[in-house]
């Protein structure tokens, strides 16, 4: 067993500095253009992300403002989960998101985006982007670490509670978004979700941040 372990250990190659610091600008910025893309078609998706995007819907306040707001309570429970790198990365990463969600419109004018294809679109830059962060050990939500946070606390099962969480942000939803654009929310969600579910499996990506 050792013959077959060792070659695999001394396979595994920690990311550089510099590695990290670009997935982190080219995730994010693959993440701000699929939000931005549901933001001109007033659709959404689950996550810290939706939810900041619900709240503009309804309140008309920036989605930066509301993004970086809807994490701050969750890098207490980021640090205590998963170490200050992550944290740290996080934080960027958080940071980043904001900023260039509300940049995305100053580089690019969309005049006009049918919802379905920005769901589709959209959530497969998204789910791309945020693949980019995964492996670079990287969050822009605080959902997924709540979830994660529940589970080692309090026994419950980190992807029941992530799914409770997105359930209720869509019931919520449906009160705000007309019913044909909820509908291709879900589609928008689901399409980021395959990207994430056939691409970040464990043991498939070797790289260490």
């Amino acid at each position: 067993m050792s013959q077959t372990t060792a070659p695999l250990a001394s396979s595994i190659d920690r990311h550089r500095l510099y590695e990290d610091a670009l997935a982190i600008l080219l995730g994010t910025l693959m993440v701000s253009i699929g939000i931005a893309l549901f933001a001109k078609a007033t659709i959404m998706t689950g996550g810290a992300a939706g939810f900041a995007l619900l709240l503009q819907y309804a309140t008309g306040l920036d989605f930066g403002l509301l993004f970086s707001a809807i994490n701050l309570p969750f890098y207490w429970l980021a640090f205590r989960r998963m170490g200050l790198p992550f944290t740290l990365r996080t934080f960027v990463a958080v940071g980043l998101v904001s900023l260039l969600v509300q940049a995305t419109p100053l580089w690019l004018d969309i005049a006009r985006i049918q919802p379905l294809y920005a769901a589709l679109a959209g959530g497969s830059i998204m789910g791309l982007g945020l693949l980019a962060l995964a492996r670079h050990r990287t969050a822009i939500g605080g959902v997924n670490i709540l979830a994660l946070y529940l589970q080692e606390k309090r026994g419950w099962r980190a992807g029941w509670v992530q799914l409770a969480i997105d359930a209720a942000i869509f019931v919520g939803a449906a009160f705000i978004l007309p019913p044909d654009r909820l509908a291709i929310s879900l589609i928008g969600t689901l399409v980021l979700n395959a990207v994430l579910g056939m691409n970040h499996k464990p043991g498939r990506y070797m790289g260490v941040s």
